[in-house]
Order: structure tokens, then sequence, then C-alpha cells
């Protein structure tokens, strides 16, 4: 194991990373911002180091800056969590070629499945389903409108660099084609610097389900099993859940371990995510199946979930792995007990469009005593803490494991209830009103709707 770890993160996840390291017996060291530097969370780590301002362009996301303060500080690995430079091959390689190992895949591996067209050639030639759509990149407009009228509208048009919805445009006709394929690609030149784009039927009605993968970097992989992530808004998930409700266990086994077996083909390292849409029935020749939609070569903010329903702690065999020992099981080893669903509390006003609420706050308490089922919170924010306007407004996810489902809607039912943050507003209403609702008790729910829940609030 390392002795000691750089941490190029901030809040809950810097603070969760920084757990697992302690149990495997390494110090830690956390980057951190002039916005960031004193703030109690600090206080996790062994030693900080202020790389620069507030904004993350000035800090977090110096790539340089990360590897000087590691190096000088003696850390012989970095781990990125999630956001920030987690996806960022040019980081890994860097990290690399100063003689730090990166906690993640290889830099070869995450630029290819960063690009969401290679990443769906190599899992299509890994023998995982598509959703039907073009055959590689567009060039022009007028090669995406020949290709979605063979498709068949609607389409989304899907920047191969995208990310958070930018560079996307669903279209309905070939004058919508016209008029939005120049606009997505623009947008796409100037968020990610790359233009190039394709197109995929648009599927209404389908489920977002992810597996959660762990490969060893020697052609191993196992999977975790599923994560149901349908309840979103603006593509951002608010509501996680495993197991799926809209998957048996004969679905569950057969894709899990097409997943594995497409991660261990990749040669994939340490912990990702192979993410699919579910197709409604009805949708022709893909109903009903789960079709590839991306690889997050990372850990998953939602990663909690599993842990709950498998017992096995993902960071932890993040740090086994990148340090070159074997996984710590075996996909035999690996059960799902019970179920989890985990709530995204972020520092928003849901009845006011979701404005950001930034602020510090002036009592923080999510009691873990609400049962029937037991609750866990990764948080970094206490009474006092600040909620800074430069960073993203989560404060807290409260995960909850009960025998079954029914058990678990319970438990986080009553633990929001009883839960007093006060100084910002929160989106624990939001997460009331959908556990409430007839869609999400009966787990019939899509990516179409926020179940329970209109623009001006419950319904």
């Amino acid at each position: 194991m390392f002795r000691k770890l750089c941490i190029a993160n901030r809040g809950e996840v810097a603070v969760r990373i920084a757990r697992a390291a302690r149990q495997a017996g390494a110090q830690t060291m956390c980057v951190v911002s002039s916005a960031d530097d004193g703030a109690p969370w600090t206080k996790e780590f062994d030693e900080t180091v202020c790389i620069g301002g507030p904004a993350p362009g000035s800090s977090y996301l110096r790539a340089e800056a990360v590897v000087q303060a590691a190096r000088q500080t003696g850390c012989s690995a970095v781990h990125p969590g999630w956001g920030f430079l987690a996806e960022n091959a040019r980081f890994a390689a860097l990290c690399e070629q100063h003689g730090l190992t990166f906690v993640g895949p290889r830099p070869s591996l995450m630029e290819r499945m960063g690009l969401k067209w290679p990443a769906k050639v190599a899992m299509r030639e890994a023998g995982l389903d598509l959703t039907p759509g073009s055959e590689g990149l567009l060039e022009t407009t007028d090669e995406a409108v020949e290709v979605a009228k063979a498709t068949g509208y609607p389409v989304i048009l899907k920047a191969d660099a995208g990310g958070g919805g930018r560079g996307m445009r669903i279209c309905h006709s070939d004058d919508e084609v016209r008029k939005e394929f120049p606009s997505a690609k623009a947008e796409a030149i100037s968020a990610f610097g790359n233009g190039a784009m394709f197109l995929e039927k648009y599927v209404t009605g389908g489920r977002h389900i992810e597996f959660q993968i762990v490969g060893d970097g020697y052609g191993s992989a196992v999977h975790l099993f599923e994560r149901e992530c349908s309840i979103q808004r603006n593509h951002q998930k608010l509501i996680e859940e495993s197991p799926s409700p809209a998957l048996d266990d004969e679905a569950r086994k057969a894709l899990g371990e097409r997943a594995a077996h497409a991660a261990a083909t990749l040669g994939y390292s340490g912990a990702g995510t192979i993410e699919f849409l579910m197709h409604p029935e009805g949708e022709g020749e893909t109903a009903g199946k789960l079709c590839f939609m991306e690889m997050n070569t990372r850990l998953q903010v939602e990663h909690p979930v599993t842990e709950m329903v498998t017992g096995i702690d993902i960071v932890r065999e993040q740090l086994r792995v990148a340090a070159a020992g074997p996984l710590g099981f075996t996909q035999d080893g690996v059960s799902l007990e019970g179920h989890a669903i985990e709530c995204r509390i972020n520092a928003e006003d849901p009845s006011d469009n979701f404005k950001p609420s930034p602020g510090t706050t002036t009592a923080f308490d999510i009691p873990l005593d609400q049962g029937p089922g037991r609750v866990r919170v990764d948080t970094h924010m206490t009474e006092g803490s600040e909620v800074s306007p430069y960073y993203d407004s989560l404060v807290a996810k409260v995960i909850v494991h009960a025998a079954n489902r029914a058990e678990a809607i319970l438990t986080m039912q009553n633990t929001l209830k009883a839960s007093r943050i006060d100084g910002i507003k929160t989106t624990i209403p939001l997460h009331l009103a959908v556990l409430a609702s007839p869609e999400f008790q009966s787990g019939q729910y899509d990516t179409r709707t926020i179940p329970g829940w209109t623009q001006a609030g419950p319904a």
C-alpha cells in the first residue's frame, strides 16, 4: 500500500477517500484552494497544500500544481475522486511522468473511453448492444439529416466529447436537425474544444441503469451489480437505488456478466461504471434492451449505494489495485443483500428553479437512528460550515439500507423528515416528494419526469 496519498479533490469526496486511505494505513495530503484553506473538513487530512485561488481553474484544475504539491510532500500516488481532473487523461499521464501512481485506469484507456463514439465502438466489439444511430461521426449538416431520416425521428445529436447535457439537442424533423446541428457543434467546440458530433435514436420513457465494475488491469474484472439512476434533472442524477426495480435476477446476472466481460476485454484497472439506457417496450428492435451509453472511468458519486448492498469498500479496492495488488474478492464472492437508496442533498432551492443557495449553515443534523433500516451519511459539512458559490452544491449524501425496498424508502423518509439543515435552502423537499409519489413507490418510473414534483413544488 502507498505510504502517502495525494487527494486531488475537495469536500465530501476528499473526506471519503481519506477515510479509506487511513484504514489502509496510508497518510493523506489534500490539495486545497484559498477558499477551502482552513475549512473544518480539511482537518481530516494529515496535511493540506494550498495550490491557488477560489475558482477551480485557479486551483483544483491546475494539473501541474497538483503534481508539484504531491511530489514536494512525498506522496507516491494521487486519487482524483470525481469531477475536476478525475477523467483527464493528460493529468493521469502527467502523474505517471513524475513517478506518481494515478488511482484509475491507464491514460490511453481514459482517453478512449472519454470520447463517446470510440467508447461505443469498443463496447460493441466487447458484445454490448448500442442504440441505433449514426455509424460514425457526422461531418456536415446534410449528412446529419440523412442519417436522422434513416434512423427515424425523434433523434438526439450528441457531442463526442460531451458531458452534462452540453452539445446535446433533441430533434423531431429535418428542419430541426438543420437548425440544431451547427448550434450543438459550436457549443461542443466552446465547451470541450472538440466539435465532433454523432446522433442516436432518441428514447422516451427509458431507464438509466448502470453497472459498477472493478478490474485488476490484468484482464480480470468483476461487477458489483447495478444502480438505478433514472430520477434526474438536466441529466444530473438526484436519487439512486440498488437493485433496480426494472430488472429481475436473470437479467441482472446476464447483463452484469456482459459488463464485467467488456471491462476485462479493455484491460480495465480500478473502479468504473458502464451506463445503459433501458429501452421501453414498443421501441422496435431494441424494445426492453439495455443499450450502452457511456463508461465513466472513475469513482461515481453514488458508489455508496453499491457498498451498502455488497459490503465492499470500493475506494479501498481502488487503492489496492493501484498499488498492484489483486482484487480482494472474486465474482463468486460478491452477493447482493437487501436494498439501498441514496439521496443527494444539494444547497439549492427546488421551488425556485433550483437556484443555488450558498451560505453558512446555522444547523446541520442528519440523524442515523430513524430505522427500520440503517443510515449512512457522507458529508464534509457541520454546523457553521460554508457552502461556497465556487463549487458543486452537494452538501451531503444520505444512504439507507434495509431488508427490502419498502423498508428502505420508509427509512429514507423518516431520516429526511427528521433532518435539520438551517441557513441554506436544500433539496430535501424534492426528495420527500419523489419518495412519496406513486410512481417511485411502485418502482414504475423513468427518465422523463421527476415523480411527485412540478416546477412549483410537490405535485
